[in-house]
C-alpha cells in the first residue's frame, strides 16, 4: 500500500531519509519511553507522520492513542516541521484509518489508502516556511477548513 502511494520503504539499519520525496522507515525506535513505530514517514527529509500496523481483523478504533504517543516521541535529532508529527495512520492492510493533527478537533477516520508524499507536503506547505519554534498546534486561520476533503482518498 505504501509503495503504491509512492513511498520508498527502508529498514532502519540502512535508512536514508533523503532517498526520495517520501521515505517510510520500518521499526523506527523513538525517544525513551515512546516505543517503536512500525513506520516513520519522512517527506523531503523531514519527519511528518507515523504508521501503526496491526494484523488483519484487528479493530483500529482506539489505536489512534498509540500513534499519537509515537508522534510525540520523535527524537530531537531528526528534522520535523511540527511536533507532535501531524499525520497518524493505523492500518491492517485491509482497513486504514488516518488522523490529521493539523485539523482542529482532529480524530481518526477511514481512508482508502495512504496519502502520497506530495499530498502530505502540500498540506504542510505553511509549516515548511516557519521555523519549528514558531509552530503552534493549530493551523493558521487561512489554512483550508477542517473536512475529509483535506486528504481525499484519491490523493
Amino acid at each position: 500500500m505504501l509503495v503504491a502511494a509512492g513511498w520508498i520503504i527502508q529498514d532502519r539499519a540502512e535508512a536514508n531519509i533523503d532517498a526520495g520525496r517520501g521515505v517510510a522507515i520500518r521499526e523506527f525506535s523513538l525517544g525513551h519511553g515512546y516505543g517503536e513505530a512500525d513506520y516513520l514517514l519522512f517527506v523531503d527529509g523531514h519527519a511528518v507522520g507515523v504508521i501503526e500496523a496491526k494484523k488483519e481483523g484487528t479493530a483500529l478504533i482506539g489505536v489512534e492513542i498509540q500513534t499519537q504517543k509515537y508522534s510525540e516521541g520523535i527524537p530531537e535529532a531528526f528534522p520535523a516541521p511540527r511536533r507532535p508529527l501531524p499525520f497518524l495512520y493505523q492500518s491492517t492492510g485491509v482497513e486504514t484509518r488516518f488522523t490529521n493533527l493539523l485539523e482542529p478537533n482532529a480524530s481518526s477516520r477511514g481512508v482508502f489508502s495512504f496519502h502520497k508524499p506530495e499530498t502530505c507536503s502540500s498540506r504542510m506547505a505553511f509549516l515548511w516556511e516557519s521555523p519549528p519554534t514558531q509552530i503552534t498546534p493549530n493551523p493558521p486561520s487561512n489554512f483550508p477548513p477542517s473536512s475529509n476533503s483535506l486528504f481525499s482518498p484519491t490523493a
